[in-house]
């Protein structure tokens, strides 16, 4: 469940940063959409993932979701194989 923010907003990021922070952020769009919506597809992942979901229907369920990504790019994302790893 994400909490409204001050402008009525929905706040993605709730528990990683304040609504009024999230607010401040957004209304000079200092946010990256494709950041925010591999932010929540990794927090739903792990979700699912504690709840014993086999991986592969997690990301069945995911791409439900977010249709316009393929199987392959949820995974990545999930995996965090796109991008920098430390």
């Amino acid at each position: 469940m994400q909490a409204r923010t001050d402008t009525g907003q929905n706040n993605p990021l709730e528990g990683l940063i304040s609504d009024d922070i999230y607010d401040v952020l957004d209304d000079h769009n200092l946010l990256s959409e494709k950041g925010v919506r591999d932010y929540q597809i990794r927090k739903a992942f792990k979700t699912m993932r504690s709840q014993n979901v086999p991986a592969y229907d997690a990301i069945e369920m995911l791409r439900e979701e977010y249709p316009y990504l393929q199987f392959d790019t949820i995974r990545k994302i999930v995996y965090k194989l796109n991008g920098n790893r430390r």
